[in-house]
């Protein structure tokens, strides 16, 4: 189990504050992730998503890939959208 420290989640917050205007229609308690391989699909998830830690795997791979410079101005993560969808209704269901 891969846990994510509390300076990443702060560092990822200040930065999706930074982004675009698009991170400005999020309603509180929620975060704007762009998800896919190729082609960035956008989503809106639960902050507590953040907390899981099958997502923090994705969080991990994002990091290594993208760092914390996020090309499309918010949180990128560099999965398959039905992995993430997957992922994403499990979160849902528990």
């Amino acid at each position: 189990m891969m846990a994510i420290r509390l300076p990443r989640i702060l560092q990822a917050k200040q930065h999706l504050r930074r982004g675009s205007s698009l991170a400005r229609d999020v309603r509180k308690g929620y975060v704007a992730v762009y998800v896919g391989e190729e082609e960035k699909k956008r989503f809106v998830i639960p902050l507590s998503y953040l907390n899981q830690s099958s997502f923090q795997e994705l969080l991990s791979k994002a990091e290594e890939e993208f760092g914390f410079d996020h090309p499309m101005g918010g949180l990128t993560i560099p999965c398959r959208e039905d992995i993430f969808l997957d992922l994403t209704s499990r979160l849902d269901a528990s």
